[in-house]
């Protein structure tokens, strides 16, 4: 993982939420870590990453705070700690 897409899921974790986040970016951190992301109806994609998936929704911008929620909620409970695997 490069070090851009660290910072990228560092700030993922980060309290409170940034609300600044690049769609793209945060994709790119999910595949890096070895996610599958498959495309749904509309503007929903589902993602897999160690035996759990979650559904998110195409942000056009900057993903919303509660997405970045989200994402951090489907993460942890995939495993991931930024701190401990990916430290800056």
């Amino acid at each position: 993982m490069n070090h851009k897409h660290r910072k990228t899921l560092h700030a993922i974790f980060h309290h409170p939420e940034p609300a600044n986040l690049a769609p793209a970016d945060v994709e790119h951190v999910l595949t890096d870590l070895g996610a599958e992301l498959h495309e749904r109806s509309g503007a929903k994609f589902a993602v897999t990453l160690n035996g759990h998936t979650a559904n998110f929704h195409h942000a056009h911008h900057s993903l919303p705070k509660e997405e970045v929620r989200a994402v951090r909620k489907f993460l942890e409970t995939a495993g991931v700690d930024p701190e401990r695997d990916y430290a800056l």
